[in-house]
């Protein structure tokens, strides 16, 4: 599938690599700024990871579900001369999630810290309540600290993170920089599920608790200033950004996989696609795993770009079952989480490579949260276990049948059934993720997010071939729809600040 518009021979020409968020949003803001953007996408859909299924409900989200940090992407829209909430339905959750334990305990959280106070001094007591009221005022702050010399800057350094600590010495004790996600939190709440809970906020970029920095804490904070849903899922905002590339005039190729990214010396001259097809440019913007281009993958003359990616450990992968059923047990939000009774064995299973025997489970309910009534038949509804990534895990026979005897045998211990439950072709593997997302190794994430300086060791938007430059969830500042967005608006400025430098 192509869209077409009028070609303009007086405009710089750029060719982007990848429809996901980070692709979808540099071509929009180049476009919006004059040039003449070639958008091509392997799949037959925008979006990347914001994918859907179908069911009998109707398509499914089987990748991201929610939108966060929703001021990144009215910037990206009002930049391309469009309102963000005219080209998508979106609602606001006034409880952020729903979560469950196994002891029977239920807490509800909110944006809003003086209900979340309240709620968790009836689950677990006025020191609870405290080390809540705490926690929330040290990742307000370290958030607020970290947000302009880490993610609004397009080439943070470790002087600049040292110096907004400097500036604010409270925040040393938040950041503790010796300490593991786990460990902190261990340390600041008595009921230990508050620290489970918590510490899960690491899996969002791909990490483990007890392998994190405590400097994870502040992801929290991502959620906490506001989540909201996107009506007919997320890859109806990817469909809303490609509509608006086309709308200026962009060119969106679909069913149109990249070869190799063609250089002449140390400087990019286009692309081949596997057709055979060749587009000429001196601007190519990759929007792919960086660790593709580390292996080969785009052709020899691009495979000095982001080393590090093929060296550093990976993070976490996902099994995902996407699908449509009638529900029946415990009420259901939007966001629910239904923790496993051990999270300690849990994470030692991810670090070994293994299945979790105990897991943890994460459940959208697609159709709740929308602002409209629940359906009456069928539902649709994704469920994430964390997985390993390829690079170490072990085998597990029969993949999709142990996966889904430790999931559904698992929520019905909570009471939560579905009719019917679905089969294996409703179930993406961390196979299956790299063979959507080429020499990912299954990584949702890129890099892993292990040790104080991980954020620093990503790769940056530019790149020592001239003309090439990264965008995505692989590439600073990190992981997750809005930091793929963001990654775009520091790619997108410093390629025109080039042009017209040049």
């Amino acid at each position: 599938m192509e869209h077409a518009a009028p070609d303009r021979f007086d405009r710089p020409a750029a060719l982007v690599i990848g429809a996901g968020v980070g692709g979808l949003a540099t071509a929009m803001r180049l476009q919006a700024a004059g040039w003449q953007v070639d958008l091509f996408e392997r799949a037959a859909h925008p979006g990347g990871k914001m994918r859907a299924l179908p069911s009998a409900a109707g398509p499914v989200d089987a990748g991201p579900t929610v939108l966060t940090l929703k001021p990144v992407f009215e910037d990206l829209f009002a930049t391309c001369g469009a309102r963000l909430d005219t080209c998508v339905t979106l609602t606001r959750q006034e409880v952020l999630a729903r979560h469950f334990w196994p002891d029977g305990a239920r807490l509800d959280l909110s944006d809003d810290p003086s209900h979340n106070a309240r709620a968790i001094l009836a689950m677990a007591g006025p020191a609870n309540r405290r080390a809540y009221q705490r926690f929330e005022a040290e990742t307000r702050a370290l958030y607020d600290a970290f947000d302009g010399p880490m993610l609004q800057s397009p080439d943070p350094s470790q002087r600049d993170l040292a110096g907004a600590v400097l500036r604010d010495p409270r925040l040393i004790a938040a950041l503790s920089p010796h300490a593991t996600l786990a460990a902190q939190l261990a340390r600041r709440f008595p009921d230990p599920r508050l620290a489970q809970l918590f510490g899960r906020y690491a899996t969002y970029v791909g990490g483990m608790p007890t392998h994190a920095p405590a400097l994870l804490a502040l992801i929290w904070q991502a959620e906490a200033r506001g989540v909201w849903v996107v009506e007919g899922g997320m890859a109806r905002l990817a469909r809303a950004m490609a509509d608006r590339l086309v709308a200026l005039g962009g060119r969106l190729h679909l069913d149109s996989p990249v070869a190799r990214i063609e250089t002449e010396g140390a400087r990019v001259t286009g692309l081949t696609l596997r057709c055979g097809t060749t587009h000429r440019a001196d601007t190519v913007v990759f929007n792919g795993d960086p660790r593709a281009l580390a292996l080969g993958h785009l052709g020899a003359g691009v495979s000095r770009v982001a080393p590090q990616a093929a060296q550093e450990p990976r993070s976490l992968s996902a099994r995902v079952w996407s699908f449509a059923a009638t529900l029946r047990g415990p009420s259901l939000l939007h966001h629910n989480v239904f923790f496993g009774a051990a999270p300690r064995a849990e994470f030692a299973d991810l670090a070994r490579g293994a299945m979790p025997a105990d897991p943890t489970l994460y459940v959208c309910a697609q159709d709740r949260g929308t602002g409209r009534a629940t359906p009456d038949g069928p539902e649709r509804f994704e469920i994430i276990l964390n997985a390993a990534p390829l690079t170490t895990a072990r085998d597990v026979p029969d993949e999709a049948a142990t996966c889904h005897q430790r999931t559904f045998s698992t929520l019905a211990r909570f009471g939560l059934c579905f009719d019917p439950e679905p089969g294996p072709e409703a179930l993406t593997t961390p196979r299956d993720w790299d063979s959507l997302f080429p020499a990912s190794a299954g990584s949702l994430y890129g890099q892993s997010p292990h040790g104080l300086t991980a954020s620093l060791r990503r790769p940056r938007a530019r790149t020592p071939v001239k003309g090439l430059w990264l965008v995505g969830g692989g590439v600073h500042p990190g992981p997750g729809v809005p930091m793929a967005a963001l990654s775009a608006r520091h790619a997108a400025a410093a390629i025109m600040a080039d042009r017209v430098s040049t």
